[in-house]
């Protein structure tokens, strides 16, 4: 999309130059000035080229950090998430970090970011870091703002399909919920008619924030990882704000969980209410782990995409299950099942009566919006008069399980 609102803008652009080109040649043929209506004219057009091409940098520099912050989301769901260790370079910065707020220079500035950003800065102005030592300072803040919200939001770990977008107007996804029917059909026999039916869900792009200031003498004085520090607590606030509607959000006002638009694989006997009953019992065990594989629609039960998402605690009941000789029916150091990985996930609900409490198949068909990236701002004049330098952190971001064919299923405990 892109791509096709830069060319039209080149093609809006000739046709302006164009126009202006022929003021000036008419001017030149008859070996005279500009009218004033000519010249009047004549500075709208050029106006407008600089205007055109103000916005054909913009769009350049949107596309640039979309593709850079999908491709560190790739990259994170499909390597196993690391905690950050402070490196010397991290030390650094961290040093110069508060030398930053020690000058108190308000002004914005654009600095230069790195191949280790995972959030390219575009047109937005940012209200950050403000000197030449602290220009990596944004690149470290981001990449750690981004690791710890994955941490928390299993759901993209699982591997969703992350969207970044520019601007957060609805996005439609275009979707299929039947294809055509076709059938034997006699020599000059009618062919029937059988029309695929197609359905669009809406990403919308909701905000969660989070606010929060430290004082002069904790951001210059202190020994700690203040940049860590104040990853942490910017990410993990923003994945515990929104990771739950990921999972449990109901659509209206808020994102559309997965929970709300599967539909149940294996609903477990009586007595799995809490559990998973017993290895050896009739559909219990692992059985009930086969059972939901066997409820995905076949292409998805193939890919590589599959996951399990479950609580912590849901886990450890499948590590406890015994065979007839008591012995774990899967090894202690299991990382997944059936070729597909266990996703601990705290918003998951626990095993409970009629809960749905493990949530399996392609995660690549559940949808996470995120519009303008990450903000994450500084400033050192809003509380000037005690002292303080405040903090805030802003996404926008929506999901939705965009293919309910068959692709996700969970399993229901049984009501008792």
């Amino acid at each position: 999309m892109g791509n096709n609102l830069i060319e039209n803008l080149r093609a809006t652009r000739e046709q302006v130059w164009q126009s202006a080109k022929a003021i000036a040649d008419t001017a030149v043929q008859y070996n005279r000035n500009l009218s004033s209506g000519e010249q009047e004219r004549f500075a709208k057009l050029t106006a407008e080229l600089d205007e055109i091409d103000d916005r054909i940098g913009q769009l350049r520099s949107a596309e640039t950090r979309a593709a850079d912050a999908e491709a560190t989301f790739g990259r994170l769901n499909n390597l196993p998430i690391q905690r950050h260790q402070t490196s010397a370079e991290d030390a650094e910065l961290d040093a110069a970090f508060r030398s930053a707020i020690l000058a108190k220079n308000p002004a914005p500035i654009e600095v230069p970011v790195s191949n280790r950003s995972y959030y390219q800065p575009g047109i937005e102005q940012r209200d950050l870091l403000k000197t030449t030592a602290t220009q990596s300072a944004r690149t470290s803040v981001y990449e750690r703002i981004v690791s710890h919200m994955v941490e928390n939001s299993a759901v993209l770990r699982a591997g969703a399909t992350l969207i970044n977008t520019t601007t957060g107007e609805d996005l439609q996804v275009p979707k299929s919920t039947a294809f055509s029917t076709a059938a034997q059909t006699a020599e000059a026999g009618q062919i029937t008619e059988s029309d695929p039916t197609l359905a669009v869900t809406t990403l919308k792009a909701y905000k969660y924030a989070v606010f929060f200031q430290v004082s002069h003498e904790l951001a210059n004085d202190t020994s700690v990882d203040l940049l860590g520090f104040l990853a942490r607590q910017a990410g993990q606030s923003l994945a515990l704000a929104y990771g739950d509607k990921l999972i449990n959000g109901t659509g209206t006002n808020e994102p559309r969980g997965v929970l709300a638009d599967t539909t149940a694989g294996i609903v477990g006997p009586t007595g799995t209410a809490t559990s998973l009953g017993s290895q050896g019992g009739e559909d219990q065990g692992t059985d009930i782990l086969h059972g939901l594989h066997g409820s995905l629609a076949e292409p998805y039960a193939a890919t590589g995409s599959r996951a399990w998402l479950l609580r912590n605690a849901t886990l450890t009941n499948i590590r406890k299950l015994k065979d007839s000789n008591g012995q774990p029916v899967l090894p202690a150091d299991a990382g997944g099942f059936l070729g597909a990985p266990f996703v601990v996930d705290p918003f998951v609900p626990a095993m409970a009566a009629n809960a749905k409490s493990i949530i399996y198949g392609d995660w690549s068909r559940y949808f996470v919006r995120v519009a303008e990236g990450l903000r994450f701002e500084r400033s050192n004049d809003f509380a000037f008069q005690h002292d303080l330098v405040s903090f805030r952190c802003v996404i926008r971001i929506d999901g939705a399980l965009v293919d309910t064919t068959g692709a996700i299923k969970h399993f229901a405990n049984s009501a008792t």
